[in-house]
């Protein structure tokens, strides 16, 4: 099969062509019809996830269709059009029985633990408990654009930051992650403030939900905040991931508010210091959110179905697999403001 691979870190990425896969007992080979590109990708290119073993082919965000089965599955068939979330949890583990899948102790990460979607085929593991089904009404570039970014918003805001109708939201960063948390809690009824450097990408989360912006390069961030909301956030998150998103976001909430941390933290901002007095006299909850469980799905997919939700709109473009071998790599430059999906392979 074609697959994008990259054989060094931060190397050049080419297309090749290698062994298609095979499925192990419990998972399935899926044909991939629409990947997207994700920042969780460019991390894995850049050297800083441990589990990529080199030659690698990246991609964990897709929807496709079963065309081999492994002989233990017992719930899905060939033909059958699906996506699964970017953490496929063992089903085994003391997380996994508990029904925290996205923390598993044992997880496969199609893109990351073994070779992704950037290719015609990808081998998917676990999939009795991971596999979700997709219905009609949900195309595959849509589809290819819930099972990181938008499921880990959806998560974050819903499960995690438990938002409700009326409560301010203030969301760092307005990539993908950050604009579909814009879209979600929009759409449960808070009033939704957007954070970003690039006066386009706030053009386009303001038609997405947020009710105001904030540019961070000419604004004290929290003191606009803080006058926004009128005293500070119910519910915050980083969607970036470093030290000043993450500070930022801490120091704009208000008393008993929420901290959710989704945008990974790498290099030197692995361990930073945070203001524990003030989190301690105020109440706050500092929460990480990583991904959501198949088992989650099917409210996100039943307000896509009735329209209260359009991941749809979230995409910039459709591109070619040799096209990906190039953005994938300049994804830190942030030039792109929506998601950009593989559909051309």
């Amino acid at each position: 099969m074609k697959a994008a691979v990259y054989e060094t870190f931060q190397g050049q990425i080419t297309i090749q062509n290698i062994n298609d896969p095979t499925p192990k007992n419990d998972g399935v080979v899926v044909k991939v019809n629409a990947t997207g590109l994700c920042r969780s990708d460019w991390h894995g290119w850049m050297g800083h996830d441990q589990d990529i073993v080199l030659p690698h082919v990246p991609g964990h965000e897709l929807a496709g269709t079963i065309v081999e089965l492994g002989k233990d599955v017992k719930h899905f068939k060939i033909g059958d059009r699906v996506t699964i979330p970017f953490v496929a949890g063992c089903g085994s583990c003391g997380e996994c029985k508990s029904g925290n899948q996205q923390v598993c102790d044992h997880q496969s990460q199609p893109g990351f633990t073994h070779h992704g979607s950037f290719a015609e085929y990808v081998a998917l593991d676990y999939a009795d408990t991971n596999l979700v089904k997709l219905p009609e009404e949900i195309d595959d570039v849509t589809a290819a654009t819930l099972g990181c970014r938008f499921i880990t918003s959806f998560r974050a805001i819903v499960e995690q930051g438990k938002v409700q109708e009326g409560q301010h939201v203030v969301i760092h960063g307005c990539g993908g992650v950050g604009l579909s948390a814009i879209m979600i809690a929009n759409a449960l009824g808070a009033q939704v403030t957007a954070i970003d450097i690039n006066n386009d990408t706030l053009e386009l989360a303001k038609q997405l939900g947020a009710h105001s912006i904030i540019n961070a390069s000419n604004n004290n961030v929290v003191e606009a905040i803080s006058e926004i909301t009128k005293g500070g956030a119910h519910v915050s998150m980083d969607a970036l991931g470093s030290e000043i998103t993450c500070l930022n976001s801490i120091a704009s909430l208000k008393k008993r508010g929420k901290h959710i941390q989704v945008g990974l933290m790498t290099g030197n901002h692995k361990h930073l210091k945070l203001p524990m007095d003030r989190i301690l006299a105020d109440e706050l909850e500092i929460i990480g959110s990583h991904g959501m469980q198949a088992h989650k799905y099917p409210e996100m997919l039943k307000m896509i179905v009735d329209g209260k939700l359009h991941p749809e709109k979230l995409i910039e473009k459709t591109i070619t697999l040799v096209e990906a071998t190039n953005a994938l790599p300049n994804m830190n430059k942030f030039e792109n403001k929506g998601v950009l999906v593989v559909n051309s392979f």
